[in-house]
């Protein structure tokens, strides 16, 4: 029989059932542009229809595209538009309708909402809500519930009606489904008298899918039951620990569902989503992208940070739509594109070649071609250097090149790792020659990394503990108490069920104990090696807490204690979860905090990366060869996260292990360097240089 409701109806869930975390206050004025919830004036947006077609401008881009330096100012941007519609609506006694999306993209939009919804008296009062999608089957109080998502990143921070905010039914038997979905097209038909929904915000899958619309999903589908791509599972993989936890189906509104809606932003952050984005944009309109179909959108609008547009034409390269300004990166990462497409070195590249790939105003501004290769060649070969803390005077040698920092030898150094395992992932090579060179290596682990160890691996310490308490005589009953714990609560564990403190704790100091073993092998001294635990992190699920004020003042804390002259942080920011980010963000708060001291002065901020991505050879500015035998070692390093080898819990879309991808990407830029026609290496690790007047985010290729 069929069910007489036709959506999920949020007041009748128990609201007792859902953990719900309110984005927290800001307690420090500085940090108002790093926890997504502080005030940030509204962008207001030019609502007339041709300010969001494509601009001429961009060269090939068929929808209309805006640009912003990192995800919070986007989501600003978005929240702002949501904000001027709702109040719109309301000075008119209309309801607004918003279709909503779920996953990371749009969280920090919903931080934003209710920040305004709070201090700035936004109503939800005359809002009605339709989400995209809901995994199938799927209970509204499972940890990976879209309904449980929205109350606890939205709905229960503002005074929406209950009843006005509909998600699909995850929990209706297969033979329902039909029924229901023509009745949620119906609803969405029929709200606010008949106008439907007046803006939908959507992100993109890797596949292109809006919604979970995958390849091959028409331009007039409709809400229904789809069968998940292996690759969208693949992504959702960390939400369920582990693929084969990934719901097979889904109900989700279909292309033409969304096409209905007056008006759409699709969002996008990061590197990840740039070729993706690429192809929605610039390519052809087709099936086996949905996302592709908004280029026939009356009023359609993708939202871009920096990264997800760095494949675009306009950025990737902005010389072949017509005259640039050729400054010195600009022309630096042409003549490195030049050479790439070409298959040339650098100092064999011709004014033919310019000439003939859209470069001739390069030529005819700054040429000769000659001078421009060789200008562009020594800046690459300049930035090569074994010495990453610098070179003594008594190690240098005839053609050594001067660093302004060479004269503090030897420097304290400090290694930020998000993960226990990032540091020698990333930059393995490098911590191993700052300590063979005699530098003060200290490394700070951000996050415990508990929820990457699997159960069996908890269990398995467990036992090594109780045996080792037993054969030595250590407190026997308090051990087998914590053993049958572990034991029982393993057992019963469902996927994804958030694991015990008790659970927890075994598992961080898995991690610890291998971050130690890594850390002495490269030969940093126990005493450097520094666990922080940052809160936002300890949630013991996927999904953390916004950044806070005590996250920034444990990173400023240690920076104030080490005083260091140089350090280095992760700069991948495609970590599928965005720990990377998080972290990232907290080191650059507290650079800008403490900037102003003296000791600061002379501190050198490196960005590294390697587990998830790798710097384009036009962004390195300092390039460090590691030799084969580093290399080995290197490795060794990263086996000693035993419980990450072999089989991450976390991999996420990359199933190679994490020294593979590492040594793959290390060797293929060592490769890239070689094709220009610089030192032939085994590998090399990149270094992008950060300074507190920088931008919150390292910028994508530009």
């Amino acid at each position: 029989m069929i069910k007489n409701h036709f959506v999920i109806n949020l007041g009748a869930v128990d609201r007792r059932a859902f953990a719900a975390c309110p984005p927290p206050r800001n307690p420090h004025p500085q940090v108002t542009h790093l926890i997504e919830t502080t005030p940030r004036p509204i962008a207001e947006a030019n609502h007339d229809r041709a300010a969001r077609r494509p601009d001429p401008a961009a060269g090939n881009e068929r929808a209309a595209v805006s640009i912003h330096a990192d995800p919070a100012d986007a989501s600003v941007y978005v929240a702002g538009q949501i904000a001027r519609l709702i109040r719109d609506k309301a000075e008119r006694g209309e309801t607004a309708v918003l279709g909503l999306a779920t996953g990371s993209t749009p969280v920090s939009v919903y931080n934003e909402l209710i920040r305004l919804h709070r201090e700035e008296g936004l109503s939800f009062a005359n809002v009605v809500t339709f989400n995209l999608d809901e995994y199938f089957p799927m209970e509204p109080d499972a940890l990976q519930s879209y309904v449980r998502f929205m109350r606890e990143h939205l709905f229960d921070h503002v005074d929406i009606p209950p009843e006005n905010c509909r998600v699909p039914d995850g929990t209706l038997s297969v033979e329902e489904v039909p029924a229901y979905c023509e009745a949620y097209e119906r609803a969405i038909t029929e709200a606010s008298g008949g106008g439907g929904i007046d803006l939908q915000i959507l992100g993109i899958g890797r596949t292109g899918h809006i919604g979970f619309n995958e390849p091959g999903s028409g331009k007039g589908s409709r809400t229904r039951l789809i069968w998940l791509d292996r690759l969208t599972r693949l992504d959702a993989a960390s939400d369920f620990f582990g693929i084969e936890h990934v719901p097979t189906r889904a109900i989700t509104m279909g292309v033409g569902t969304i096409l209905a809606a007056k008006r759409v932003i699709l969002m996008a952050w990061g590197e990840g989503k740039a070729p993706i984005v690429a192809r929605a944009v610039e390519g052809e309109v087709t099936d086996t992208v949905a996302a592709s179909f908004l280029q026939e959108h009356r009023d359609a609008e993708f939202v871009l940070d920096d990264a997800a547009a760095a494949q675009l034409t306009r950025l990737a390269c902005p010389w072949r739509l017509g005259p640039v300004h050729w400054d010195a990166p600009l022309i630096r990462k042409a003549v490195i594109w030049l050479a790439r497409q070409t298959g040339k070195p650098l100092l064999k590249l011709t004014d033919e070649d310019y000439n003939e790939h859209h470069l001739q105003s390069l030529v005819a501004e700054h040429g000769p071609g000659y001078q421009i290769n060789l200008d562009v060649f020594r800046s690459m070969q300049s930035s090569i250097t074994g010495w990453p803390g610098g070179k003594p005077p008594q190690n240098k040698r005839p053609g050594d090149i001067r660093r302004t920092t060479d004269d503090v030898f030897p420097k304290r150094c400090l290694v930020f790792s998000p993960h226990p395992d990032d540091d020698v992932i990333s930059m393995g090579g490098t911590l191993i020659r700052l300590v063979d060179q005699g530098h003060d290596v200290h490394v700070a682990y951000q996050v415990s990394g508990s929820i990457a160890v699997f159960d069996d691996d908890a269990i398995r310490f467990a036992d090594f503990a109780a045996e080792f308490n037993r054969l030595f005589g250590i407190d026997d009953a308090k051990t087998r108490e914590v053993e049958d714990h572990i034991e029982q609560f393993l057992k019963q564990k469902n996927p994804g069920q958030v694991d015990s403190d008790k659970v927890q704790l075994i598992k961080g100091v898995i991690r610890r104990g291998e971050a130690r073993a890594a850390g002495r092998y490269c030969g940093v001294p126990d005493e450097h090696l520094h666990f922080l635990d940052m809160p936002f992190y300890e949630t013991g699920t996927v999904r953390k807490k916004p950044l806070g004020e005590d996250d920034v003042e444990i990173i400023t804390r240690l920076l104030r204690e080490v005083k260091p002259h140089q350090i280095y942080a992760a700069g991948d920011l495609s970590d599928p979860h965005g720990t990377h980010r998080t972290c990232l963000a907290a080191i650059f708060e507290a650079c800008r905090r403490l900037k102003d001291e003296d000791w600061f002065s002379r501190t050198e901020v490196w960005l590294y990366r390697g587990a998830w991505q790798e710097w384009e050879p036009e962004q390195i500015e300092m390039a460090v060869p590691i030799s084969p035998e580093e290399l080995q070692r290197k490795r060794v390093a990263i086996f000693k996260h035993e419980s990450q080898k072999d089989k991450a819990l976390f991999p996420g879309v990359d199933e190679r292990e994490f020294w593979q991808r590492a040594e793959d990407r290390n060797r293929a830029t060592a490769k890239l360097y070689d094709e220009l026609g610089l030192a032939e290496y085994e590998a090399i690790e990149g270094f992008v240089r950060w300074t507190p007047e920088a931008s919150e985010h390292p910028k994508a290729d530009k």
